[in-house]
């Protein structure tokens, strides 16, 4: 079973997740963010990941701490769920439509973080959400899941369509590339026999 559980306890949040790879796409999430919620319950449900998210943030102040922590504690999962990747196609990538909205993600479950973050939103706010949280994120994400991530706007001018459609759009690439391969079951998917 790929599975992890994170535990994230700080100052400025309390943060519970577990993630199950090769799950349904079901989902229990409350980060005390409406605008997140929806973001993790599609992304959960396009991956058909397992994910469960409760998160206690200092929402008093704004949700740049509960945002950035869970994208930590998210990538911290999904590395920990991989293991040492055996097996694994490693690659991911789509070009997601959402209405006008057009998005292309990338992956490489590498072992080196990276993002390449091209998204233009043109409202600084969604309800109460600040959409520059959006690549916050993204990169606490990549960072503590290790992987090569790249993030493009091709198209869209409604923010929420071009959010919506990055979250599918990580889901689903990221479903690709910790798919495993029945042809290479016993194979770590690098030639240096290592993802470091």
């Amino acid at each position: 079973m790929r599975s992890a559980e994170i535990k994230r306890k700080t100052g400025e949040t309390d943060i519970e997740l577990s993630i199950e790879l090769d799950g349904s796409g079901s989902s229990n999430i409350n980060t005390g963010c409406g605008f997140l919620d929806h973001m993790l319950t599609l992304f959960a449900s396009h991956g058909c990941f397992d994910l469960n998210v409760m998160c206690k943030g200092d929402t008093y102040v704004d949700y740049h701490h509960s945002v950035e922590d869970i994208g930590i504690c998210l990538g911290k999962a999904f590395s920990k769920a991989l293991g040492d990747c055996c097996g694994i196609n490693r690659y991911g990538s789509i070009i997601l439509p959402m209405d006008e909205a057009l998005v292309l993600c990338a992956v490489d479950v590498s072992g080196r973080d990276c993002l390449c973050y091209d998204l233009k939103i043109p409202a600084q706010k969604l309800g109460d959400f600040d959409t520059e949280l959006v690549e916050e994120f993204m990169i606490a994400f990549a960072r503590n899941a290790n992987i090569t991530l790249h993030i493009k706007q091709l198209a869209g001018n409604n923010s929420h369509h071009i959010i919506e459609a990055s979250f599918k759009a990580l889901a689903r690439t990221l479903r690709v590339a910790a798919a495993l391969d029945n042809r290479a079951a016993d194979k770590i998917p690098s030639t240096k026999g290592t993802l470091v």
